[in-house]
Formats: structure tokens, C-alpha cells, sequence
């Protein structure tokens, strides 16, 4: 995938997750918020890289669905932690998305925690992907 795929997909993802909150669907809702934000940070390393591609197979550290370690693969840890001091509402955003793991797909989510995590990954002023697109 391409840098311009990574982009359109995590904001399709969002769109998806937004449509499967609406109709009830809460750990699928939530699962797709956070997997925005996983395909948001391999767009930022894609850009980075400046790979036409996403990095090869064998490059493992980009291959993780961990965002903690894909943020920093980013090379953006910094700049979070700045804006994080600086703002309490994107602090909290983030303190919310950072804990989505792959195996969320897994898991059973209730409402709060679906519209938990949608709030902190689309909020359009202080939401996680706001501030990737940034970087993107």
C-alpha cells in the first residue's frame, strides 16, 4: 500500500466505525477506531520513508499493530509528548486511543467504550487523528 492508501483508509475506518456505533455495533466500532489510527501512523511512516510502498516484510518494526511502537517508528513520540503537555484534551485523547490493541477484534465493547474511543480518535480540534493528519 501506498502513502495515499494508508490516508483514505484511516479515514474510511472512521467513517465505518461512526456507521457501526449508529447501528449498535459497538465492538466493531471500536475496533475500527483504533485500526484509523494504526493505518494514520503507517501513513506518517510511509511519508517518511518515502517508500512508494508501504516498507517491506522484512522491515518487522513497521509490521506491528502496537501504536505506541508505530508512533515512534513515525518518529513522532516527541511531538506528541509536546502537545500532550500543552493541551489536556488531546492528552486525553491519546491516554484513551493508545490502549486499542489488535486484539480488540476480539473482544466484546459496550457503548461508552466504543463512543470512548471514537470521540478520542475523531474529535476534529483535539482527536488523535486530527493531529496525524498533521503529519501525513
Amino acid at each position: 500500500m501506498d502513502h495515499r492508501e494508508f490516508q483514505n483508509l484511516a479515514l474510511e475506518r472512521l467513517e465505518d466505525a461512526r456507521a457501526l456505533l449508529a447501528a449498535k455495533r459497538y465492538a466493531g466500532a471500536y475496533y475500527l477506531a483504533g485500526y484509523a489510527i494504526e493505518c494514520a501512523l503507517k501513513a506518517c511512516i510511509s511519508g517518511l520513508t518515502m517508500q512508494d510502498d508501504f516498507p517491506p516484510k522484512d522491515a518487522a518494526r513497521y509490521y506491528v499493530h502496537d501504536l505506541a511502537k508505530l508512533l515512534e517508528s513515525a518518529g513522532l513520540g516527541a511531538r506528541l509528548r509536546e502537545e500532550a503537555a500543552s493541551n489536556e484534551r488531546f492528552e486525553a485523547n491519546w491516554a484513551t486511543a493508545k490502549d486499542w490493541t489488535e486484539e480488540a477484534r476480539y473482544g466484546a465493547r459496550d457503548q461508552q467504550q466504543a463512543e470512548a474511543l471514537l470521540a478520542a480518535v475523531g474529535d476534529p480540534q483535539h482527536g488523535v487523528l486530527q493531529w496525524l493528519r498533521k503529519y501525513w
